[in-house]
């Protein structure tokens, strides 16, 4: 996957502890800066193509993209079925 995006991120000159924080608040911190980031949508995707299981990846927490990930496998199962 191509990631030329990573330097039109907001997150590019930051501190990258930032966006791996040990708890909530820090989860809230990085989804902040996220949240008007120009690359969120393709950033997302990346940890989620990627199965990236730490940190804060297109304003998404591990347990917010382990949810969507089970919500895709779901759909697409029962497409499958139809």
């Amino acid at each position: 996957m191509d990631t030329d995006w990573m330097t039109r991120g907001k997150c590019r000159d930051m501190d990258p502890t930032v966006f791996f924080p040990n708890d909530g608040i820090g989860v809230q911190t990085a989804q902040r800066i996220c949240a008007d980031c120009p690359v969120k949508v393709v950033c997302l995707e990346y940890a989620l193509t990627n199965r990236v299981d730490h940190g804060v990846w297109g304003g998404t927490s591990e347990r917010e993209r382990r949810r969507i990930l089970r919500q895709r496998r779901l759909s697409k199962l029962a497409a499958s079925r139809n």
